[in-house]
This record gives structure tokens, C-alpha cells and sequence, in this order.
């Protein structure tokens, strides 16, 4: 089994010693509508979650983001932004199995894609793979500008996602 290295990088809410649900908001908090898992997390920061839910906020994607689970979570919601070809701010809320990952989510300078993180997890880690995942993607424009930049339709779109994010927090809690 394998064990996760703390990172400096990573801000973390544990409202449990046991986690039911983690949310991880990825973005990069500089960089226009990137930021808006930033601005995702700050609301649910804020907010008085039920136990058994863990917020997590990461900068980046990739294959860093197994590291943050711990094997005993029941569901998974990623939150970031994405380019589905909607307009800006539309809200995606998606089951993972159900979502067409093409064009930019493969092997980039960037790093690995989130679906090829979860695939890759699923592979080499299934026991730590939470059976229930979630796509909470808000849709934006502005990828290459510094965060003054951020489409507003995206920003406006953080209150949206957050509400839907505590509901399923609620939902999954009491299900459990």
C-alpha cells in the first residue's frame, strides 16, 4: 500500500477523521478562469459542512491528486474549470462514466489529464478509487490571462457550484 507525502502546496478542510465524500477544487488561483476551483473552495471553506466531508484544494491536476486519497472515501467530486463548448459559467455536473474527455485532458506539457489520473488510478490503485465520482466543471474562456481577467459569467458561477456541492455533500451523508 501507498502511502501519501503531506504537501506544502495543498490547503485541506477535514470536518471528520473519517471521510465519506472529498471534494477537490483544482485551479490555479493566479490565472483568470482557472481560478474558479480556487473560488469554489473559498465558499465551501466558509461553509459549516456535514462530518464525513473533507475539502481539498489543488493547484494543479495530474497524477498528484491519488495522493490525497485515503481509501475510505465513498464518493469523489472534482471541481474545475473546463471547455465543453458551452457558454462561460455554464455548470457541468457530471458522473465521471458518463463524461467525453477528448482533445486537451491527454498528456500535455501540463502534465497528465484528470481522466487519465482517475484511469490511471483505477489500474494501478482500485482499492483507494472511490466508486462514485463527480464532475463539477464550470465553463470558461480566459485560460491565458492573470486573474483580473476572469470571464464574469465563469466567477458568477462559483455560488451555483458550491450550492449543488453541498447538497450531494448532504445527500451522500445521509445516505451513508
Amino acid at each position: 500500500m501507498r502511502t501519501a507525502m503531506p504537501d506544502p502546496n495543498q490547503d485541506s478542510i477535514t470536518k471528520d477523521l473519517r471521510t465519506d465524500v472529498l471534494v477537490i477544487c483544482i485551479g490555479n488561483e493566479l490565472i483568470a478562469d482557472d481560478a474558479i476551483g480556487y473560488e469554489v473552495y473559498k465558499l465551501l471553506e466558509a461553509m459549516e459542512l456535514p462530518p464525513g466531508a473533507r475539502i481539498e484544494f489543488a493547484g494543479v491536476g495530474g497524477l498528484a491528486l491519488l495522493d490525497r486519497l485515503r481509501g475510505d472515501e465513498r464518493a469523489l467530486i472534482v471541481v474545475d474549470a473546463v471547455q465543453f463548448g458551452a457558454a462561460p459559467g455554464t455548470l457541468h455536473c457530471l458522473s465521471w462514466d458518463k463524461i467525453s474527455f477528448c482533445g486537451n485532458s491527454a498528456i500535455s506539457v501540463h502534465g497528465i489529464g484528470l481522466k487519465e489520473t482517475i484511469d490511471i488510478g483505477r489500474i494501478l490503485y482500485p482499492e483507494i478509487i472511490p466508486p462514485e465520482i463527480i464532475l463539477v466543471g464550470i465553463e470558461g474562456r480566459c485560460f491565458n490571462q492573470m486573474r483580473d481577467a476572469m470571464t464574469p459569467a465563469t466567477e458568477a458561477a462559483a455560488g451555483d457550484a458550491t450550492l449543488y456541492i453541498c447538497g450531494k455533500l448532504f445527500t451522500y451523508l445521509e445516505e451513508y
